[in-house]
């Protein structure tokens, strides 16, 4: 090691324990205040820094929310990733559904803000750049992994007709799922979408009043959304 290279790799740890430390106040005050009102003050305050300090790691409120939304992605992407991946026998197509959307929404219980920021409504004023799209892509390749693995063991249902002006619109999603067939692409997506508006009926007390016991529930939502 030269002796310019280890104050350099010492700035570069230093550099991300504070990055750390900074995503880790954000997080509170999102708890706290929400992500509207998140702010970067807010957060060296948190820190018990300056103000001037923390910008010269994160130029503004929507630099936060971005790194939120990266963080948050990235976590449920390794969390439903290795509940796929407990699943031993690999054709075991129900049970690697049952773990991932179950892996989901333990995690969205769990997390609750960070899955408001990702999957709830809007923040006023905030529009996400290009640079979250390829970790909310990374989430769905594990569900599109289990849709290729159903397809190769040719697992899945009778394919039902799949009308022309839906074929024309699901470009995006052949995209991430190339070679996968436009019936089980949207019996895929279908189930994502009930699964993410289940958990979200839950987490923003929409079942209150409606239903008693939410495991139960939910593992019956879960059961019948499986793709096999």
């Amino acid at each position: 090691m030269s002796p310019t290279s280890a104050p350099r790799t010492a700035r570069a740890l230093a550099r991300q324990e504070l990055t750390s430390a900074i995503t880790d106040a954000a997080r509170t005050q999102l708890a706290e205040v929400g992500p509207a009102a998140l702010s970067v003050r807010a957060v060296a305050r948190e820190l018990g820094m300056a103000s001037s300090a923390v910008y010269r790691y994160v130029a503004s409120r929507d630099e936060l929310l971005t790194n939120l939304i990266i963080v948050g992605y990235t976590e449920l992407r390794h969390t439903a990733g290795d509940a796929d991946q407990s699943v031993r026998r690999r054709t075991d197509f129900r049970g690697r559904w049952q773990a991932f959307a179950r892996a989901v929404r333990r995690w969205a219980l769990d997390h609750p803000h960070e899955y408001a920021l990702i999957y709830g409504s809007p923040v006023p004023g905030y529009a996400a750049p290009r640079t979250t799209v390829e970790p909310a892509i990374q989430v769905l390749r594990v569900l599109t992994e289990l849709l290729r693995d159903i397809q190769d063991h040719d697992a899945a249902p009778e394919p039902l007709p799949v009308p022309r002006a839906l074929h024309t619109s699901i470009t995006g999603m052949r995209e991430f799922g190339e070679g996968i067939s436009d019936d089980l692409l949207v019996r895929g997506m279908m189930a994502w979408g009930g699964l993410l508006g289940s958990i979200s009926l839950e987490l923003f007390g929409h079942l209150v009043g409606a239903v008693d016991d939410t495991d139960a529930y939910a593992e019956a939502v879960i059961n019948r959304l499986a793709i096999v």
